[in-house]
């Protein structure tokens, strides 16, 4: 447990990034002070912290700045021990949930970020890209419902594949009005669509999501831009 503590956190609201690292220090009862950016007008204090990246999030912890949501998740599981943990002690657990994590990340919000920025032939490519992952999840993470129970899930057991299943489909709705197709489908990935839900109904969680109509906006607003940059 750290001693001394002054957290600051320097993010955006529709960040799916900045909203990891601010459920992460919601489940581990971290008290702290968030600082909103405006992305078009970076502070100096933005630019400061993160001179490689210029991005969110960025926590600073007792004057002493970390960068990039991952590294940052980590460095809380690591600087504030008591429970809940957001990584498994044992090694192998750890490595599949850091596996699951990184598969999440790398290839299927890629993919929806696919989806949102293109249009015609290469929407549609992506778009059974999206259904293709999404499978490869719902299969690989089952081992973690055995039961099929998500209803479990509460504020006391959440951890790291939580906060990025969280992060990344909680908004889910906002997103599918702004582009016009399902991404989640209940029947298509059951237990992906339940632990969405389940985590949805957290009290915690619901204190996060963006609003929803100005979520809409903001991605309307990213897919436009991306297709006039397109032609």
């Amino acid at each position: 447990m750290a001693g001394e503590n002054s957290v600051k956190l320097h993010g955006m609201w529709a960040s799916s990034y900045s909203k990891r690292v601010e459920l992460a220090l919601k489940i581990k009862g971290i008290p702290y002070e968030y600082i909103e950016e405006d992305l078009s007008n970076k502070s100096e204090l933005l630019l400061k912290y993160n001179p490689a990246h210029k991005k969110v999030p960025v926590l600073v912890h007792n004057g002493k700045p970390i960068a990039e949501s991952a590294i940052i998740l980590e460095y809380i599981d690591e600087t504030w021990t008591n429970s809940p943990r957001l990584l498994p002690e044992d090694p192998y657990q750890k490595a599949k949930v850091r596996f699951w994590v990184s598969f999440i990340q790398q290839q299927l919000f890629e993919c929806i970020g696919r989806v949102v920025m293109s249009d015609g032939e290469e929407r549609e490519k992506a778009f059974k890209e999206v259904f293709e992952e999404l499978k490869v999840l719902e299969d690989g993470v089952k081992e973690y419902f055995p039961d099929s129970n998500v209803l479990c899930i509460n504020e006391e057991n959440l951890g790291l594949l939580d906060i990025i299943i969280c992060a990344t489909f909680s908004p889910h709705r906002a997103a599918e009005e702004a582009i016009g197709v399902k991404i989640l489908d209940p029947t298509k990935n059951p237990l992906i669509f339940s632990w969405v839900t389940a985590l949805n109904e957290l009290p915690l969680v619901k204190e996060l999501l963006p609003p929803h109509d100005k979520l809409v906006s903001v991605v309307r607003l990213i897919r436009q831009n991306a297709l006039n940059s397109s032609t």
